[in-house]
């Protein structure tokens, strides 16, 4: 049977034309961290040799690849709006996100516990490794731990440092999407601690955490580059609608995915509750899952993941939050078509929009 999903994936097709622009960019984009981080270790190599594994182990988080989902819309939205591919700020922008976004994967990682991340060993695992192995003093977790929190900050401070010639809009803008990342990763630890089992709260920290900072702000920022300010609306509703079922489609995959086409551990956030929709959800709807999960009903920090699956798919919330991911698609492709863009623009912005909630990993 053929949805109206489906139909609108068919006139969604990708512009070659800009997907090559966009692609030229993102090389240089590249690039340009690959320098920035060679610079780095030419800097620190003959005077403290001992910092070499720290920039080495963002160096080789970036070079494992990824998404590059932020700088792309962020290239994106600077093109739509109708800059110059020339432009010297874009490139250096596109990077800064794509530093943000390493310094959150790592951080993240120590979070969660996470053993792996882009199918390689996480930073906190790598060094607690090479601790144990050199037979150092102290606890090699700890060591680990210590060392990624300082890795993570280190490629904060690389964003920042790309991005200090921009203009005053671009940097209030930055400031924006800095701060509601964070915040945004502290409500999903605070809401899984809480057991808070409010759809709509997690439904906010979804778009707090991963729709502001994945896809509206990186648009913006670009479009601000650009110094357009009349595609904010467009760009807020198609990236709030596009960034929730960008997080959604992330919770479908730890709870249904396969860890290695994944490149993560999948089922963590069964194993720390976290209270993402598709749990939240199961929760109000299911008291099978409201005993399994909620120390209150008699649960324990226990829960079984094969267990859980099962009342998900039974219970039909698994459906409800894939028809859900449908809906927000179709609401992010509505919005653009009142915002002030060219038909090209807003037909690659569909069918990225398609690519975002449908991928698998």
């Amino acid at each position: 049977m053929t949805t109206a999903v489906d139909t609108l994936r068919r006139t969604a097709e990708p512009v070659p034309a800009l997907r090559a622009a966009r692609g030229a960019v993102l090389k240089d984009v590249e690039q340009a961290v690959a320098t920035l981080l060679e610079g780095e270790r030419a800097r620190w190599k003959a005077d403290a040799p001992q910092a070499l594994p720290l920039i080495g182990g963002i160096a080789d988080l970036v070079a494992a690849g990824g998404k590059r989902l932020r700088p792309a819309f962020c290239v994106s939205g600077f093109l739509a709006a109708g800059g110059s591919a020339g432009e010297p700020g874009l490139v250096d922008l596109a990077a800064a996100l794509e530093m943000l976004h390493v310094f959150a994967l790592i951080h993240d990682d120590v979070i969660d516990e996470a053993d792996t991340r882009r199918g390689r060993p996480a930073l906190h695992i790598a060094q607690a490794r090479a601790h144990g192995a050199a037979g150092w003093r102290g606890d090699s977790a700890r060591f680990g731990e210590s060392a990624a929190i300082l890795a993570g900050d280190l490629a904060l401070t690389y964003a920042d440092q790309l991005l200090a010639g921009a203009a005053a809009p671009v940097r209030e803008e930055w400031s924006r999407l800095c701060s509601e990342m964070i915040v945004g990763q502290f409500l999903d630890v605070s809401v899984a601690a809480e057991y808070n089992a409010d759809p709509e709260v997690s439904r906010w920290v979804a778009v707090c955490k991963s729709g502001r900072y994945s896809i509206h702000r990186p648009l913006h920022i670009g479009a601000l580059l650009a110094g357009r300010t009349d595609l904010e609306a467009g760009f807020e509703a198609y990236g709030r609608a596009l960034g929730e079922a960008f997080q959604l489609r992330d919770d479908l995959i730890d709870a249904f995915g396969d860890a290695e086409t994944a490149g993560k551990p999948t089922g963590l956030d069964f194993a720390q509750h976290k209270m993402t929709l598709l749990l939240a959800l199961a929760v109000q709807r299911d008291e099978r899952v409201r005993a399994l999960v909620l120390p209150r009903s008699g649960g324990t920090d226990g829960a079984d993941a094969d267990e859980l699956r099962a009342l998900l798919i039974d219970s039909g919330v698994r459906a409800e939050v894939e028809a859900r991911v449908d809906h927000l698609v179709a609401e992010a492709i509505g919005a653009l078509e009142h915002a002030p863009l060219d038909d090209a623009w807003r037909q690659e912005l569909s069918a990225m929009a398609y690519e975002v909630a449908y991928r698998s990993r």
